[in-house]
């Protein structure tokens, strides 16, 4: 698997989510002894262009209003940043914000959007997972995106280190 310095850029929840998710995240690194991150839903993943990220950005800020989405439960997987996540149901809106990354930065690449929110970032056991999956309620049927953040970043991200030394490049709130 071909690995490379990319541009990934975040869809940040409102408040009291981003308060919710974010203590929960603290939570289950410590417990798992894994890496701390802010909560997000990855929207568009990218080549490695800052000017092109604040483009972006910028753009999305100004054309896109805060997106609502619908929380399907809790899941989780192998793959290193997918241990345990909140999956959210596709959104036209989340398509449309894609569409205006991926167009501002002028990248052709096709990143297949799949809203989730991850929670913890480490390779354990797939019976651990299950539990844990099945242990963590959230309390929101749906949750508010405001803000948008660009992320320097290794793809695919394999390790607590490589984590660690994440970049943010631009933060952006979404336009009300």
């Amino acid at each position: 698997m071909t690995r490379r310095i990319v541009i990934a850029y975040w869809l940040m929840p409102a408040e009291p989510a981003r308060k919710f998710f974010q203590g929960l995240i603290e939570e289950l690194a410590r417990r798992f002894d894994a890496p701390v991150f802010e909560p997000h839903v990855t929207v568009h993943v990218g080549p490695n262009h800052a000017g092109a990220a604040e483009k972006a950005l910028a753009q999305s800020a100004h054309e896109c209003e805060p997106i609502n989405l619908e929380a399907l439960g809790m899941d989780q997987s192998d793959e290193f940043i997918k241990t345990l996540f909140m999956q959210f149901k596709p959104d036209k809106k989340l398509q449309h914000l894609n569409a205006i990354i991926r167009s501002a930065a002028q990248d052709r690449v096709h990143y297949r959007l799949n809203p989730h929110l991850s929670l913890l970032y480490k390779n354990i056991p797939a019976m651990a997972r299950r539990e844990l999956s099945d242990s963590i309620y959230v309390p929101f049927s749906e949750v508010t995106f405001d803000g948008l953040t660009a992320v320097r970043c290794v793809s695919p991200t394999q390790s607590c280190a490589e984590v660690e030394a994440w970049q943010v490049m631009a933060t952006r709130e979404l336009s009300r």
